[in-house]
């Protein structure tokens, strides 16, 4: 029988075979006993994402920089040796076994690659910010007010042309660069050209050949741990990721600031931006080089759309609407949007019930659960929310007795993944085996 071409596949059809493809990927395992750890990993997370009951609560662990902590070595350390790093990654996770992996790709990309790029948009372990800390977002207003009619015409020229050159200095000749559209008519396309002999094009050239040597002797080493542990049973969560279109809006065009100013002064543009966002957001994920996500599940997390940003009446205008568009188009590709609500969002969970049934996962930090569960939860699998506070000051005792009262609450009927609310950078060990261990044994459902 003729396999079915991917155009014309349902998107449940999409689904399924993204799925299969993360719960069979085609490798050789470490052991049989490894194999069927993966196995059954992944399909307590299919079971959970389904609304269903699974053997028993699945745990996660939404980390940052706590492998590295914990082997003893600072974030800096992370982020420029990536063979010392890439292996205390694979020994947290043999260390702690949770059931989906904490994967070193977010964390140990080598602080070398952003100096030689020039990357204004944040500071890091040893350039801006301590050694012994993470990453920090620089606030500023990189895109400009008068700047929104050029985004929303042509998302990918502001980008190539405005942005780039003002945030990285690697490309700031493209500054110089006239359209791309000189090369649909020969007499054009000496003028287009001519821009790509300039001095400062050169070297950010340079710049950037260099920061691809860089990442590719990093993404050798750190991938093959990542592969060596799929082999011992551990199967990777996201396997992509995006945002929400108000957030690419606000988070590092216009900035905090800007976009509240924005959403007052103009606020046709910011909707129109939000709209013209949407399809890039999809894009961002499903236009990849590389075969597409590696696991169904995209990471999405949403930023300035918590209770006390902006208004319900202004998230059900602003931020939603896009949000919703986003979500609705990757589920179309068979995809699985995994949403990490950060903050609090106890007055938005009425309006995102507003979606497919068993179609999305949402990540909790300070929601109160229990309304969680009565609203999302009734249409989503939901996940969080152990308080980074107790895996840092708490005893075991005290996490386990959070855990257990947490599943009671959110893992009823099922439905439900046991995780931190936050992203970890650090912890007890001991209150991380109390959390996982009391998944394994209180978590179950037969």
């Amino acid at each position: 029988m003729t396999e079915k071409a991917w155009k014309d596949m349902t998107p449940a059809e999409r689904r399924a075979a993204r799925i299969e493809k993360w719960r069979d990927p085609g490798i050789e395992f470490a052991s049989p006993e490894a194999e069927a750890d993966y196995k059954a990993r992944v399909n307590r997370l299919i079971a959970a994402i389904n609304l269903e009951e699974p053997d028993r609560v699945p745990v996660s662990l939404t980390s940052g920089f706590w492998p590295a902590f914990w082997a003893g070595m600072t974030p800096y350390e992370a982020m420029n040796d990536a063979a010392k790093a890439a292996q205390a990654w694979v020994d947290f996770n043999l260390e702690f076994k949770p059931d989906v992996m904490v994967s070193p790709v977010l964390q140990t990309t080598p602080g070398a690659v952003f100096e030689t790029l020039d990357y204004r948009l944040y500071s890091w372990p040893g350039h801006g910010v301590a050694k012994e800390v993470g990453y920090q977002y620089n606030e500023k207003e990189w895109m400009l007010p008068e700047e929104y009619d050029h985004l929303i015409a042509d998302p990918s020229d502001y980008m190539l042309r405005v942005y780039l050159p003002r945030t990285v200095g690697a490309f700031g000749g493209f500054a110089n660069l006239s359209s791309l559209f000189d090369f649909i008519e020969l007499p054009f396309v000496s003028g287009h050209v001519g821009a790509w002999g300039s001095a400062e094009m050169t070297e950010g050239l340079a710049r950037l050949t260099k920061a691809a040597g860089l990442v590719g002797g990093w993404a050798e080493v750190t991938f093959a741990k990542i592969a060596e542990l799929t082999a011992l049973g551990f199967p990777s969560y996201w396997g992509g990721a995006s945002k929400a279109p108000f957030d690419i809006l606000g988070d590092t065009l216009r900035g905090t600031r800007g976009v509240i100013i924005d959403m007052f002064r103009h606020p046709e543009k910011v909707l129109a931006a939000c709209d013209r966002l949407t399809q890039v957001a999809i894009d961002f994920v499903t236009r990849r080089p590389g075969g597409g996500p590696a696991t169904p599940v995209i990471f999405m997390p949403l930023h300035k759309g918590a209770d006390g940003f902006m208004s319900d009446e202004q998230f059900r205008t602003f931020y939603w609407p896009s949000l919703r568009a986003t979500i609705l188009g990757l589920i179309e590709e068979g995809l699985i949007p995994f949403l990490f609500a950060e903050g609090r969002y106890g007055s938005r969970l009425e309006a995102i019930m507003d979606l497919p049934k068993a179609s999305t996962v949402w990540l909790f930090d300070q929601t109160d659960m229990a309304r969680a569960k009565e609203t999302i939860g009734t249409v989503a699998c939901i996940q969080g929310n152990v308080p980074l506070s107790l895996l840092y000051a708490g005893t075991p005792e005290e996490t386990a007795e959070y855990c257990r009262r947490l599943i009671d609450t959110a893992g009823k009927g099922g439905g439900f993944v046991l995780d931190c609310g936050a992203v970890a950078e650090n912890g007890k060990s001991e209150n991380l085996h109390a959390m996982i261990h009391t998944a394994w044994e209180y978590g179950r459902y037969r």
